[in-house]
């Protein structure tokens, strides 16, 4: 039971890392009056970067100690971060940037789906390369 707390409380903190890291990374493009100071692709791309490489390290360290089911892993923890990653979001960006539904989910939150993509894939290929 303590494993599987453990287990939990380390999903959802790698969870909460791929959407805070890239939320700080993004905090010093802004003015104080919250216009964004560089041109919005190349803020787009860094961001785009930053998600990914942060989302691609943490599913490194996560399927380090997975030792079977790494495919069913890959869709638990690409599906968990991606719910986390969407209502965070919802919570905090979406209110604060005063966008709609649609336009965020066009903007940003598709995007999002690069998490279960990648997290699938690397729980494909750790599974076929243990059994190997």
């Amino acid at each position: 039971m303590e494993q599987r707390l453990k287990k939990t409380g380390r999903l959802l903190l790698y969870g909460a890392l791929t959407w805070l890291v890239p939320l700080l990374v993004a905090i010093p493009f802004y003015g104080p009056g919250g216009g964004l100071l560089v041109d919005v692709f190349l803020f787009k791309s860094v961001m785009i970067v930053v998600g990914g490489v942060t989302g691609a390290l943490l599913l490194v360290h996560w399927f380090d100690g997975v030792q079977a089911r790494h495919l069913g892993e890959g869709v638990t923890v690409g599906g968990v971060w991606l719910a986390m990653n969407w209502a965070l979001d919802l919570l905090v960006l979406v209110p604060v940037s005063g966008m709609d539904i649609a336009t965020y989910f066009g903007q940003i939150g598709l995007r999002y789906l690069l998490i279960p993509t990648m997290a699938i894939a690397i729980g494909y290929s750790t599974g076929r390369a243990a059994a190997r």
